[in-house]
C-alpha cells in the first residue's frame, strides 16, 4: 500500500514516522508539503498536491490545518484514495455532505484521527460502562487544560493553528477529544448549553476557555471543561453511576473504580508511552482498508461530533438549551 501524507507539522511528522516503522519501505511513502518548503529526506516530495495524488496513493493522510481538511479530502476522495483526517473533520459543514457522498459512491474507507479513542484508559472506561460495573450512569464531569506556549516547545504559539480563528482553532474544536470519546460512551447529543470565552492574556484570536453541560439521549448529562489556560497540564475524566464512580487521569495512565460492594480497584497503565496511540490508530486504519471495515471513528460519526462542537461555538452565551439531533 502506498501512503500520501499531506501536511508535514508536527502531526504530519509523527504520522510518517509511525507508518515507516510498520511499512518499513519508504518508498511507499509520500509527503506533500506546502511550495517553499524542504524536501523531506529519504521520502519522495512534492509540492503541488495534483502531482501527488498523480503516484495514485492508496490512501491520503490530511495533517494541514482544520480549515483545509475537507477541500483537501474531496480532491484527494476524486482521485479514488482512502482517507485519514485529522481531527475535527473541519471547521464548518461547508463540503461534508458532498464528502459523504463522494465516500459513499467510491466505498472509500474515511477515518477521523481521535487518537484518544486508542488510549489505553478511555478504552478500559468504555470496557467498564458496557459492563455496567457502576450501575445507570448519571453524570460525567471531563475536564483538560495546559498553557498554549508549553504545547510546542521552540515554536511560537502565536503562529500555530491553535491560536488562528481563520485556520480552525480554539479550544472547543482543538480539543474535541472530550466531546469525540463521550460520544463514544454515551452516543448522540440532544441538547446543549455552553460557555464559551477569551479571558486570558494569550495573544491569540481564538476561545481560550469553554464550559459545555450535554444531555444525551439517554438522559446522562456531561460537563466538558477545555482550557489553554492551566499551567499544570490536566486531563481527567470521572463518570458517576448508582452503584459507583469511574475516574481516568490521563497524566497518570490510571483509571480508579469504586463500587460500595468493592470499594477501590485501580488500573494502571505502566507500559504505555503516548506515541502508543498514533501506531495503534494507524495500525487500525491500514486493518480497515485491508479487511473492508467501518474504522472505529468513520465520517459520519466525525460529522456528528463536530455538529456538537460547532453548536457550543455558535451559541455560547449559556441562557438556554440548544437542540442538536
Amino acid at each position: 500500500m502506498k501512503f500520501l501524507i499531506i501536511g508535514y507539522g508536527s502531526i504530519g511528522q509523527r504520522h510518517c514516522k509511525n507508518l515507516d516503522n510498520i511499512l518499513k519501505n519508504k518508498k511507499n511513502i509520500i509527503i506533500c508539503r506546502k511550495p517553499g518548503e524542504e524536501r523531506v529526506p529519504g521520502f519522495t516530495t512534492f509540492f503541488n498536491l495534483n502531482d501527488a495524488l498523480s503516484e495514485k496513493p492508496d490512501a491520503s493522510i490530511i495533517a494541514v490545518p482544520t480549515n483545509l481538511h475537507i477541500p483537501i479530502a474531496l480532491k484527494c476522495a476524486k482521485a479514488g484514495t482512502h482517507l485519514f483526517i485529522e481531527k475535527p473533520l473541519s471547521n464548518n459543514l461547508k463540503g461534508a455532505k458532498e464528502l459523504a457522498g463522494l465516500v459513499r459512491q467510491k466505498n472509500l474507507v474515511v477515518m477521523i484521527g481521535c487518537d484518544m479513542r486508542f488510549n489505553p484508559g478511555l478504552k478500559k472506561i468504555k470496557e467498564l460502562i458496557g459492563k455496567s460495573s457502576v450501575g445507570k450512569i448519571i453524570s460525567a464531569i471531563s475536564q483538560v487544560g495546559q498553557y498554549l506556549p508549553d504545547w510546542r516547545p521552540g515554536v511560537k504559539y502565536q503562529n500555530v493553528y491553535s491560536a488562528k480563528k481563520s485556520l480552525g482553532g480554539g479550544v472547543v474544536l482543538d480539543l474535541i477529544h472530550e466531546l469525540d470519546y463521550l460520544y463514544w460512551f454515551f452516543g448522540g447529543a440532544q441538547s446543549l448549553v455552553s460557555f464559551v470565552d477569551k479571558s486570558s492574556s494569550l495573544k491569540i484570536d481564538t476561545e481560550d476557555n469553554a464550559d459545555i453541560l450535554l444531555k444525551f439521549k439517554n438522559n446522562i448529562k456531561a460537563n466538558v471543561h477545555l482550557d489553554y489556560i492551566q499551567r499544570c497540564p490536566r486531563r481527567t475524566c470521572q463518570i458517576i453511576g448508582e452503584k459507583g464512580t469511574i475516574f481516568w487521569d490521563c497524566h497518570k495512565n490510571s483509571v480508579d473504580i469504586y463500587t460500595s460492594e468493592r470499594g477501590w480497584k485501580s488500573f494502571i497503565f505502566k507500559n504505555f508511552e503516548p506515541n502508543d496511540v498514533y501506531i495503534d490508530e494507524m495500525r487500525h486504519f491500514i486493518a480497515c482498508i485491508k479487511k473492508k471495515r467501518t474504522p472505529l471513528i468513520d465520517l459520519k460519526q466525525g460529522i456528528e461530533v463536530l455538529k456538537i462542537a460547532l453548536a457550543a461555538k455558535e451559541f455560547p452565551t449559556g441562557d438556554r438549551a440548544i437542540k442538536l439531533f
